[in-house]
């Protein structure tokens, strides 16, 4: 008699808001789950491990993966959900915006993609990626100075086609989520009102909006190299 095999997914920036609600989502699923961020806190769920440290730090990348082959022996999911936004005009961005960004959404994207993937590949393929990114990477905004977010989150975008290609013959799909506005601790209420004047539909995203789309793209498996905008209806127009 066959036993089923425990999907593992890994989530980083994990501690609250979207990474928060993705971990509740993939134990719902049934999945182990390996939650990272700086500051996140032990679990009481011995079916989540979770890992203290900064994405930007490689040695982090190592020490996530690690946890979670050590403890569920394998890896199934990545989703790169740790990002930094710094929404200043251009030419008043400085050297620790430039490097504080970039090694969050690049560099921290890199080295654990590398090595969930190299999982993966370890297990005999299969497997999904997905990155949460933003519609400004498609669609700029006259109301929202984001240069650096264009910059990196783009980047994620044409990274997460390109891994699809890659990786297709592997079974490992690769897929990203654009993202509005979303409401986080991140944004003070009294900016919601204005916020959720940017979206035509009227009002902010919810964490759950955010959430069910990457449920929706793990368990889609006819769907690779997609970017699904989540976003109100930015991407579309104004």
């Amino acid at each position: 008699m066959s036993t089923q095999v425990q999907k593992v997914a890994v989530v980083t920036g994990a501690s609250q808001g979207v990474g928060a609600g993705l971990v509740t989502a993939y134990r719902k699923l049934g999945y182990g789950v390996v939650a990272t961020s700086r500051h996140i806190p032990a679990s009481d769920d011995r079916d989540v491990v979770t890992v203290q440290g900064d994405i930007a730090d490689r040695t982090t990348a190592e020490r996530v993966i690690a946890a979670g082959f050590e403890r569920f022996g394998r890896i199934d999911t990545l989703v790169n959900n740790a990002g930094i936004f710094v929404a200043k005009p251009f030419t008043d961005y400085t050297e620790d915006d430039y490097e504080a960004v970039l090694g969050v959404n690049l560099d921290g994207f890199f080295r654990i993609t590398q090595l969930a993937v190299e999982r993966m590949l370890e297990q005999g393929g299969g497997g999904h990626v997905v990155q949460i990114t933003s519609t400004l990477a498609d669609r700029a905004s006259s109301s929202v100075t984001s240069v650096l977010a264009s910059l990196t989150k783009g980047g994620l975008q044409s990274a997460t086609r390109a891994l699809a290609i890659e990786y297709a013959g592997r079974g490992i799909r690769s897929n990203a989520v654009a993202l509005g506005v979303v409401k986080t601790p991140m944004h003070s209420e009294e900016h919601h009102a204005a916020l959720a004047g940017l979206h035509p539909l009227g009002r902010m995203g919810e964490v759950s909006d955010i959430v069910d789309a990457v449920v929706y793209l793990e368990n889609a498996p006819f769907v690779t190299g997609e970017i699904l905008h989540v976003d109100g209806g930015q991407n579309a127009g104004s």
